[in-house]
């Protein structure tokens, strides 16, 4: 873990003999995600993501005339706000031009707060859906390539309905995350016609969970709704029932979905079902490939939204001729967006040149980016079940 925390990745030293300038310009990316904390397990891939995207750039040698692109790790701890604002401030003075992340929505309000809005920094998160982040203040600052959970409860509660589960209890971890999609999650399932009968915060970090579960048992359900993270909290609260026998099947927001879960629970986490971003066609396929050639896994949770995050930045500054925030953070939208050439993994070159040209580029990449609102992102959900120990895709929403 030490290695990894320390990891400072230069995506490439040198792509083309000479710049215009007799200089190599040198853009760098923080990318501030929980290496530590509940969903540490996710992380990895995630970085590895945004990082090909830049390794890409690099390589084409065409942004900025012959800009390299380095990425500089940072812990957010996913819940501990004053190390994700430490470490952000600590991006900060080693001058980044961007911020990809955070990845937890508390400590990405924390840090977009606190060191983002202060400094002028523009940031994109691939991963923080707390619909609060929506209404916030952000001076134009913040962007997201994930949805945010104010439509994650919308789907959850369809999901629901089609499989004929009339009443849930939930449980959702003590933060902005797991509060923002609990409300979202009750209250579109109880607009369907559903009942909730609890509605209960959990902590993270705790070892033992039967007082949690014994209330949540109390209550009843057709099913447990676990709102939480998969390498702590959540997975204690679903051990806990398991071995109560509450219930044997289990409801799985995004916050739940990845391998480790099922490695952790076992076979009796078979059966059990969610839902995380994701989309499907020919931006995806393409990214997994690329992914497996470069050694990682494209289709782990938010890795496809962290190269579409880094994508994103370099095709802005070079829209804007700046790696400066002031000046590209205005045409982050204007690339994501139509009207203009669809691009996709892969492309990121072909990309910078149509730009260099004039010509207007919409980048779909590996999530079907398209930005509405202030920074928002309109999004699709992979639906997914547990079978055989493995996380399976069972369609889209």
């Amino acid at each position: 873990m030490k290695k990894l925390l320390m990891a400072t990745t230069a995506a490439a030293l040198m792509t083309t003999p000479a710049f215009a300038d007799g200089h190599a310009k040198e853009v760098k990316l923080g990318v501030e995600f929980g290496y530590t904390g509940p969903i540490e397990s996710l992380t990895g891939p995630m970085s590895a993501g945004a990082e090909m995207a830049m390794k890409e750039v690099t390589d084409s040698g065409l942004l900025l005339d012959g800009a390299t692109v380095t990425s500089i790790r940072a812990d957010s701890g996913c819940i501990d706000n004053g190390l994700a604002v430490s470490n952000a401030e600590r991006l900060i003075a080693e001058g980044i031009n961007g911020l990809i992340g955070a990845d937890c929505s508390g400590v990405t309000g924390a840090v977009l707060q606190n060191v983002a809005i202060p400094n002028g920094m523009v940031m994109i998160s691939p991963s923080a859906t707390s619909p609060g982040l929506s209404t916030m203040d952000d001076k134009g600052l913040f962007f997201r390539t994930s949805p945010s959970d104010a439509r994650e409860g919308q789907v959850m509660a369809e999901i629901l309905q089609e499989r004929g589960v009339k009443s849930i209890a939930l449980t959702y971890t003590n933060n902005d995350y797991g509060k923002g999609l609990a409300d979202a999650i009750q209250t579109s399932f109880e607009a369907a016609g559903g009942v909730v009968t609890i509605v209960a915060a959990h902590e993270d970090g705790k070892a033992d969970y039967s007082a949690e579960v014994g209330a949540l048992a109390s209550a009843g359900g057709d099913l447990l709704v676990v709102a939480g993270y998969l390498d702590q909290g959540g997975a204690g609260i679903i051990k806990g029932a398991l071995d109560a026998g509450a219930w044997d099947v289990f409801g799985l927001p995004g916050g739940m979905i990845g391998e480790n879960l099922p490695a952790t629970i076992g076979p009796d986490l078979n059966g059990s079902y969610g839902q995380i971003a994701g989309s499907e066609g020919t931006g995806i396929d393409t990214f997994i490939a690329m992914a497996e050639a470069a050694g990682f896994d494209g289709t782990s949770p938010f890795t496809p939204e962290s190269y579409d995050a880094a994508a994103l930045f370099l095709l802005a500054m070079q829209a804007a001729g700046s790696m400066d925030p002031a000046e590209y953070g205005p045409k982050i939208t204007e690339v994501a967006n139509a009207p203009g050439e669809k691009i996709y993994p892969g492309e990121l070159a072909k990309a910078l040149e149509l730009i260099k040209a004039g010509t207007d580029v919409d980048y779909v990449g590996a999530s079907a980016v398209e930005l509405i609102g202030p920074g928002e992102s309109a999004g699709t959900y992979r639906m997914i079940e547990i079978k055989d120990g493995k996380l399976e895709t069972i369609g889209f929403k």
